[in-house]
């Protein structure tokens, strides 16, 4: 095809491209997005076997992914926003031998006239919210492997929001801990899906950027989107649990402990916890510990639940506290760090009673713990006042019930027929009677109506 070029990676002719409109962008999609396209497929001799225009539905796909035919990932990625162009594809980059039968005959050559609507870069945050968008990849990375949670990385990051650089910089840091380091979290995600040597460009959303609180030493206001180029230089992975015997997880899950303590020393709660629960996930099964090592595992473990109970008190999080404790008691059900701290939770919760009854098992194994005899002090007092208050609460409710029913009770009054009038319609001539000698024997019949019947009060 006159002036069409050869943009197969081999230059074997596989893949030939002939511009019919230039794009309107200088960037071309990257590997990951999903791109938006309109194309029409005719075979060598002009006939038409398929079209999204006659459809009027633009197709969408994700680029680089092996989801559509090896001539449309390598052609569409070099096309611009807005670019149309014709590729013409060989029957090694398109249906092969076997064609696609009944419309794609075998062996065929393949035409498409494809133009590039508009694409999404790459959603690599992990939840697919969309919050961490791999925009473009302007140095595409060796290898296959990626940096993996643990693993000490050696970046550049140059970070802008609204056209002005607020970082450039080289760090390196832990994945997991780039917080310590000021890194943005959208970064450390993405860097999981990163190669090395790869450079790309990338968005970041408020929740995964500087959030609700924007950060006043970059100068990044709150609630702000930004973008980040991101170089990735170097990086060493952190070795995986299941890679290592029963003694080295012991020996890595006993290095997180000591980091997390460092953290929590910091008041860095949140890498605290992170470490922690690492060394609960290195240790996760016991089925690989014998005689000495299991008791070492044992230790390790619960020492990882208390000191996540207590890491969560720090930041008010009761639920999670509590949570801790009950699972360092099911390994030791008399642990009074445990107790006590699932006392804290249960005080946080508003659980008082609850809370006293583990003060005071607390008490029961050690009668001088001073800080659980003043926190059963504490919700004694606090239990006191609950019951002044219900008092005072069902007092209150059974003075309005009472004030109801003589209100009721009013009503119905006024509302009845009035017994001495009634007797007065026919009792009028009766009161100027003398009673009968059947009415003075008995003083308490009454007369209730005009019948001549009598009713025992």
């Amino acid at each position: 095809m006159a002036d069409a070029i050869d943009i197969s990676p081999n230059q074997d002719g596989g893949v030939l491209k002939k511009i019919l409109k230039q794009g309107t962008s200088d960037e071309c999609p990257p590997n990951g997005c999903k791109v938006k396209v309109h194309y029409t497929g005719t075979l060598t001799d002009g006939t038409k076997f398929d079209s999204s225009r006659d459809r009027n539905q633009p197709f969408e796909f994700d680029l680089g992914k092996g989801s559509v035919i090896k001539a449309w990932d390598i052609g569409v990625a070099s096309m611009k926003k807005g670019e149309q162009a014709i590729l013409t594809c060989a029957p090694a980059y398109a249906y092969g031998e076997a064609g696609s039968p009944p419309t794609i005959p075998p062996e065929s050559t393949l035409l498409f006239d494809v133009e590039v609507i508009d694409w999404k870069g790459e959603d690599l945050s992990p939840n697919s919210d969309g919050g961490i968008e791999r925009v473009q990849t302007l140095t595409p990375g060796a290898g296959f492997t990626s940096p993996n949670d643990g693993a000490i990385v050696e970046v550049h990051l140059v970070g802008k929001h609204e056209d002005r650089v607020f970082e450039d910089r080289d760090v390196s840091f832990t994945i997991g801990e780039g917080s310590e380091m000021g890194v943005a979290k959208g970064v450390e995600l993405a860097l999981q899906k990163f190669t090395k040597g790869e450079t790309s460009k990338l968005k970041l959303k408020p929740s995964y950027a500087f959030g609700s609180e924007g950060s006043e030493a970059l100068g990044v206001p709150p609630k702000a989107s930004v973008e980040y180029t991101v170089s990735l230089k170097s990086f060493e992975k952190a070795k995986e649990s299941w890679a290592l015997d029963a003694r080295e997880r012991l020996e890595q899950a006993e290095l997180f402990k000591e980091k997390g303590t460092k953290y929590f020393k910091s008041a860095k709660y949140a890498l605290a916890v992170r470490l922690y629960r690492k060394v609960l996930a290195f240790l996760e099964t016991d089925k690989d510990f014998k005689d000495e090592l299991a008791e070492k595992r044992r230790n390790l473990v619960l020492a990882a639940h208390l000191n996540v109970s207590l890491a969560a008190l720090k930041t008010l999080d009761f639920f999670e506290a509590k949570s801790a404790a009950n699972q360092a008691l099911e390994i030791d059900p008399n642990n009074e760090k445990a107790l006590f701290r699932r006392g804290q939770a249960f005080v946080g919760l508003t659980e008082a009673e609850l809370a006293a009854k583990d003060f005071a098992r607390c008490l029961e194994i050690d009668p001088n713990n001073k800080a659980a005899q003043a926190q059963q002090a504490a919700c004694a007092k606090i239990l006191r006042q609950q019951l002044q208050k219900e008092k005072k609460i069902y007092a209150n409710m059974f003075d309005r019930f009472a004030k109801m029913d003589t209100q009721r009770e009013e009503n119905e009054s006024s509302k009845a027929p009035n017994v001495l009038s009634s007797v007065g319609e026919w009792g009028q001539e009766d009161r100027e009677r003398e009673p009968s000698e059947f009415e003075k024997e008995n003083p308490n019949i009454l007369l209730l109506n005009g019948s001549g019947e009598f009713k025992d009060m």
